[in-house]
C-alpha cells in the first residue's frame, strides 16, 4: 500500500431530493486513494460508483463531508479555483473519448496544456506517445482513427500534463476486446512505470482485474475491498452480499 495519499474522502454524503423523496447516492464514505495505485470502483447500477468518482474529481458538489485531492480540500474551493485545480492536477478519460473532431490527435492530446497556456514537456510527450503507440497517428483527426486509437489519444491527453490523479469513467466501454486490452495495458503501465494514480469506474471484471484494488459499492456505501484480485474473485464478490467494510 502506498504511503502517499492522492485523494481522500471523509464522511462523504451526497443526497438528491428532499423529505420523503430523499435518495442517498453516497452514504458516509471514508476512503483513501493511495498515490501510484490503480483503483477500480465497481457496483450495480445505482450503487453510487459514478457519483463517487464525480465527487472525488470535483465534477459534482457534495451534500456534506470532505473531499481532498492531495492536501487540498476541494469542497472549500471557489468555482474558479476548482476549475483551475481540475485543469492542472486532474486527468480525465471518458467512455465517449471526448475528442475535438476538428483537431488532430496531437492537438487533442496537448489541448489541456494549450488552454492552460503551458508548453508540453517534449521529453515526456515523446515518452507518452511512444508508450501509447500513436507516433504515426499524430496528424490524424478522430474520424480517421479506430475507437481504440481514439481512446489511446484520450489516455495520452490525460497523462501528458502530469496530473496528480486520473479519473477514468468506463474507459473500455465502447471498445472491442483487443482495443480494451491495449488501453488497460497502457493504464497499467502508466501506474507501474510512471507512478501515475488512476481511479477507474467499470462494470467489467476483466478490466478491474488489471488494477491493484477494487472497491465495491452498494446503496452508496463501500461493502467490499479486494487487493490484486482475479477476475473470478471480482465476479464472486459482485455476486455475493457482503458486510460493509467501510
Amino acid at each position: 500500500m502506498s504511503t502517499r495519499v492522492a485523494a481522500r474522502t471523509t464522511d462523504l454524503r451526497k443526497t438528491y431530493g428532499k423529505g420523503d423523496t430523499t435518495v442517498a447516492a453516497l452514504d458516509g464514505i471514508d476512503l483513501e486513494i493511495g498515490g501510484g495505485e490503480f483503483t477500480a470502483i465497481m457496483g450495480p447500477s445505482g450503487s453510487g460508483k459514478s457519483t463517487l468518482m464525480h465527487c472525488l474529481a470535483g465534477l459534482d458538489s457534495i451534500t456534506s463531508g470532505r473531499v481532498e485531492i492531495g492536501d487540498v480540500d476541494i469542497t472549500r474551493l471557489k468555482e474558479k479555483d476548482l476549475t483551475k485545480l481540475r485543469r492542472d492536477r486532474i486527468g480525465f478519460v471518458f467512455q465517449a473519448f471526448n475528442l475535438v473532431p476538428t483537431l488532430s490527435a496531437e492537438e487533442n492530446i496537448t489541448l489541456p496544456l494549450a488552454i492552460a497556456g503551458r508548453e508540453p514537456d517534449q521529453e515526456w510527450f515523446d515518452l507518452v506517445i511512444d508508450t501509447v503507440g500513436l507516433r504515426n497517428r499524430l496528424g490524424h483527426r478522430p474520424s480517421e482513427l479506430s475507437g481504440g486509437q481514439q481512446q489511446r489519444v484520450a489516455c495520452a491527453r490525460a497523462l501528458v500534463s502530469k496530473p496528480d490523479i486520473i479519473f477514468a469513467d468506463e474507459p473500455t466501454g465502447n471498445l472491442d476486446s483487443t482495443s480494451s486490452a491495449d488501453v488497460l495495458a497502457f493504464l497499467r503501465r502508466s501506474v507501474d512505470e510512471f507512478d501515475q494514480t488512476i481511479v477507474m469506474v467499470t462494470h467489467d471484471p476483466i478490466a478491474a482485474s488489471h488494477t491493484d484494488r477494487v472497491l465495491i459499492l452498494r446503496d452508496g456505501q463501500i461493502v467490499d475491498e479486494l487487493w490484486h484480485p482475479s477476475r473470478e474473485a471480482i465476479i464472486e464478490a459482485m455476486m455475493s452480499p457482503t458486510e460493509q467494510v467501510r
